[in-house]
């Protein structure tokens, strides 16, 4: 069944080697073949505005009222690029090399290294569209460091990276809708894909302001819709980031792979109440020039500026002195929840740990140092009212990014045939651990420099018979989704959808979080289906469908989490080892690091839906290491 595509030969000509054997749409014939993109971030709309731009006819779907409110723009710190600026010994395949070990080999070589290779052209686009990014006071583009390297070769637009990206994609997606080659659809929510003859011909959506249901056809889907964090309750995706629309691809019996790969981010803003709804990340790039430390005895509740020196412990350092501070993220955050369980933390709870710029300042002024970061420390006085460049930040882990995601091949098809899957809604290119500045990198690339290639060579390759939305199974496919809204707003029981969730979160954060045991996750599993079933009986949904229903849309979004959450924990159980985020309390070194199983897990893991209730079907990709060899990870 899984069946990856990898090109033959060598592997830096993989790629080019793959895109000569692609077969070619004349241009003239483009304008017959209709695309639907679902998704309009970075990975959607790049992918929308270059397929329009070739002359196919694209369908692009958002559930918010603007392609700029898509969830990348929230990335802060920057995109990573091998073009070497610095010429402190970057290459493709450093980037390519520190890709994989930073995943800690579970990740497809071919994949990461055709990433690598597009990382040098993914900037020159960026710059031609306008993007501002950092200079030096020459003029030359600016790099800094990122976690999990030892070069500087992270591109950024100060705080504000993800957002500068956003508005270049979407000048050019905005470009093409102007030409008429690019059709917008806002505040449209897929809520089935739909399949004829066994291949993706279309989606149902859910028009979010008047809760019209409606079907659209075309001859390939492609869907760009983020990750699943949420199912956690509190992360720092956007609240409304979701999994439905892979979700429902997944009951289509698209294979999901490595549903439990979920990335923690070490700096966040920590938990403030019990009412908070989400988080908010403090980007990567802090780690640069801030120092993470905790006090050396345990209780110690004094103010930071009170703490000497010889009475801080400035763990990462201590004890990873080749990477410091900027170390992967998964290290890093186990770190953190390390010393807050030893009793060190500090804040509220003792549920955070320093990350002090005073060295900074002292070394680079403060101006410096506002100008590097001065979006970032307004963001963090208004949210908790303490003044970065006075006192230190209190940070500690949060969910941030999830490299698990629907299965895809080499082309970026999932295994349902014409339903391709791009940025971090595949599971592709990270493996268990994905390093810092890398999504930006992959949405791009996934949108500018792959689909391109391989959706058009799809349609050249297939016989696509003439599909539109008179064909039955769109009726079929309409009325199962307006059964499911009906019976949600029929129910009308005792609990709103945000309680279900929240325990949902909870339970997943505790047992399926920074670290996962045999007995945790055996705990969720028996808690997750009696969730499921007091969902189905006793939530509250207000309101009706036909109208604009925020509570509505929740409680779709949760009942897939629901059915996601369930999965994610039978794979954490598989898996009996530990690797990159995925941190299984009985596999540890010693010294308390991810402790691999290459004999037994050297693999992708890929679930088929079987009708649910616990039941999936199980499937392996194996993995092959042939240019970075398998080594127990160390940043010491």
């Amino acid at each position: 069944m899984l069946e990856s595509k990898i090109p033959s030969g060598p592997i830096e000509q993989k790629w080019e080697k793959s895109r000569f054997e692609m077969k070619l749409v004349n241009p003239a014939n483009r304008r017959k073949h209709s695309v639907i993109i679902v998704g309009s971030g970075l990975a959607g709309a790049a992918a929308a505005a270059s397929l329009g731009q070739q002359g196919y006819p694209v369908d692009c779907f958002c559930f918010q009222d603007s392609p700029r409110r898509a969830h990348s723009i929230a990335a802060q710190g920057g995109i990573n690029a091998a073009k070497n600026y610095r010429n402190d010994g970057d290459s493709i395949f450093r980037l390519f090399y520190d890709t994989v070990k930073g995943g800690d080999f579970r990740a497809r070589e071919a994949n990461v290294y055709r990433l690598a290779q597009i990382s040098v052209n993914i900037i020159d686009q960026c710059v031609a569209q306008g993007v501002p990014f950092a200079r030096e006071y020459g003029g030359l583009l600016d790099t800094r460091s990122f976690g999990g390297v030892q070069v500087s070769r992270t591109f950024y637009a100060r705080g504000q990276t993800g957002q500068q990206l956003l508005l270049g994609a979407y000048q050019a997606l905005e470009e093409q809708v102007a030409a008429g080659t690019v059709k917008m659809h806002t505040r449209s929510e897929m809520l089935d894909l739909v399949l004829v003859n066994g291949k993706a011909r279309g989606i149902i959506t859910r028009n979010l302001v008047t809760g019209a249901i409606e079907s659209h056809a075309a001859d390939v889907v492609v869907l760009a819709t983020g990750g699943y964090g949420n199912v956690f309750y509190l992360s720092t995706n956007a609240k409304g980031s979701n999994t439905t629309a892979i979700w429902r691809a997944h009951r289509r019996v698209a294979l999901f792979g490595n549903p439990c790969f979920t990335q923690i981010h070490p700096t966040c803003i920590p938990v403030s109440s019990e009412h908070q709804s989400k988080l908010t990340l403090m980007s990567e790039s802090l780690r640069n020039d801030g120092r993470v430390w905790v006090p050396r005895k345990n209780g110690d509740d004094r103010a930071p500026g009170a703490i000497p020196e010889d009475e801080r412990d400035y763990y990462l350092e201590r004890r990873y002195p080749s990477f410091g501070n900027l170390v992967p993220r998964d290290v890093a955050s186990r770190a953190a929840k390390e010393v807050c369980d030893e009793g060190r933390g500090v804040g509220p709870g003792g549920q955070g740990v320093y990350l002090d710029f005073a060295d900074a300042i002292r070394r680079l002024g403060e101006s410096q140092v506002r100008e590097k970061y001065g979006n970032l420390f307004d963001m963090y006085e208004e949210i908790t009212g303490e003044n970065a460049y006075k006192v230190p930040m209190r940070i500690f882990p949060a969910v941030h990014y999830t490299m698990g995601g629907l299965w895809v091949d080499y082309h970026l098809m999932s295994t349902i045939p014409g339903l391709f899957v791009a940025g971090e809604a595949n599971f592709s290119d990270h493996g268990a651990n994905r390093l810092g500045a890398s999504a930006l990198m992959q949405g791009l690339a996934d949108g500018y420099f792959i689909l391109p290639y391989t959706l058009p060579n799809y349609i050249a390759s297939s016989a696509l018979e003439k599909v539109d939305t008179s064909h039955p199974a769109f009726a079929a496919a309409k009325e199962e989704v307006m059964k499911r809204v009906t019976t949600m707003v029929s129910i009308r029981g005792k609990r709103t959808v945000d309680s279900i969730h929240k325990e949902l979160g909870r339970i997943m954060w505790e047992n399926c979080g920074m670290t996962r045991s045999e007995a945790g996750l055996k705990s969720n599993l028996a808690r997750i289906p009696q969730l499921q079933e007091e969902f189905w009986k006793n939530v509250n949904v207000i309101g009706t469908g036909e109208e604009l229903n925020q509570s509505l849309e929740k409680a779709g979004r949760v009942a897939d989490f629901l059915e996601l959450g369930e999965l994610m924990c039978i794979d954490a159980l598989q898996r009996a080892e530990s690797c990159g985020g995925h941190f299984r309390v009985e596999s540890q070194t010693p010294e308390g690091e991810a402790l691999r199983d290459d004999e037994h897990f050297s693999y992708a893991s890929a679930w088929e839906w079987k009708g649910g209730g616990g039941h999936w079907g199980f499937h392996k990709e194996p993995l092959a290491f042939e240019h970075v060899h398998l080594a127990q990870r160390s940043y010491k």
